[in-house]
């Protein structure tokens, strides 16, 4: 069983920056893609950055050019940088991996961005 803790959150004024991580039981870590979605309040979840096995990414528009992913397979470590933060970025994260066609996600940790 895989299991994904995110850590990180909290609360930030606009402008500011936070880093996310989510950290991964098991060493099949470094075999996947993984990603960060978010959901705000009343909103559906959304895929906000993806890096593959193979260090590849991909943003949401809404975040190109602020969020960074990155990644250390040697700590099962995947992060998301955010900068230039916006108080439409309040929303919970949710860590995300697919191991054998399983989903697995974390608990999320939750970004609040005030005005």
């Amino acid at each position: 069983q895989v299991q994904l803790a995110e850590s990180g959150g909290g609360l930030v004024q606009a402008g500011g920056s936070l880093r996310l991580s989510c950290t991964a039981s098991e060493s099949i870590f470094s075999r996947n893609d993984m990603a960060w979605f978010r959901q705000a309040p009343g909103k559906q979840r959304e895929l906000v950055a993806r890096i593959t096995r193979g260090y590849s990414t991909n943003y949401d528009d809404s975040v190109k050019g602020r969020f960074t992913i990155s990644r250390d397979n040697a700590k099962n470590t995947v992060y998301l940088q955010m900068n230039s933060l916006t108080p439409a970025d309040t929303a919970v994260y949710y860590c995300h991996t697919n191991n054998w066609g399983i989903n697995y996600w974390g608990k999320g940790t939750l970004v609040t961005v005030s005005s």
